[in-house]
């Protein structure tokens, strides 16, 4: 789900740093210190996942594990993502730099609206694998339609591209609705305080 370098124009991609800098700064306003730690493991766990790609025709997909991290984190997922992306970029040039905006925003939006489209659904005491499924498929298939709308932004001969994405990334939104599912099921099985509703919650 990384646009590489070299693909988008200068302004779609100063468009995606303005971007990324509102959702990291009301991100790290609401980031208490209870939260850091949570912060820090899904970082990892995101930075990871996202570093093993699979081939699947003309693209490649991987797991993203946003729609987790959105209903975990809410808007601190978008710091929690981008210093993900950044050590990816640093040390793997996975992205790449100038990219590193856009790419922040394809992956942290649809964090967001998880989060507040469904964490509350936790609190009304919905079942936690459906709620985690849908997180896992929403954030894919919100961040795959941003992806593919964003690529097409590049020029006419790239919509074709941005279609070939979109449908690549369907298969994996149900690998990730099982893979966040279970995640959100086994919290809520070992009644861990990561479910509590966040007090970032507005």
């Amino acid at each position: 789900m990384h646009i590489a370098e070299g693909v988008l124009p200068a302004p779609v991609l100063a468009a995606g740093y303005v971007l990324a800098a509102s959702g990291i700064a009301v991100g790290l306003r609401r980031l208490d210190d209870d939260r850091i730690v949570q912060s820090a493991v899904l970082s990892a766990a995101f930075f990871a996942a996202s570093l093993a790609h699979i081939p699947l025709g003309p693209v490649s997909i991987h797991l993203v594990l946003n729609g987790l991290m959105g209903l975990i984190l809410g808007w601190a997922a978008f710091p929690a993502i981008f210093v993900a992306l950044l050590l990816q970029a640093a040390l793997f040039g996975v992205g790449g730099l100038t990219a590193l905006g856009v790419n922040t925003v394809i992956m942290g939006a649809p964090a967001v609206c998880c989060y507040y489209a469904l964490r509350p659904w936790l609190a009304h005491g919905a079942r936690s694998f459906v709620v985690g499924a849908a997180a896992g498929a929403a954030g894919i298939g919100l961040g795959a339609l941003i992806l593919a709308f964003t690529i097409s932004l590049a020029g006419e001969g790239f919509a074709t591209v941005g279609r070939y994405v979109f449908l690549g990334h369907l298969p994996l939104a149900g690998v990730e609705a099982a893979v966040t599912g279970s995640a959100v099921a086994f919290l809520a099985k070992a009644k861990s305080k990561w479910l509590e509703m966040a007090p970032n919650h507005a």
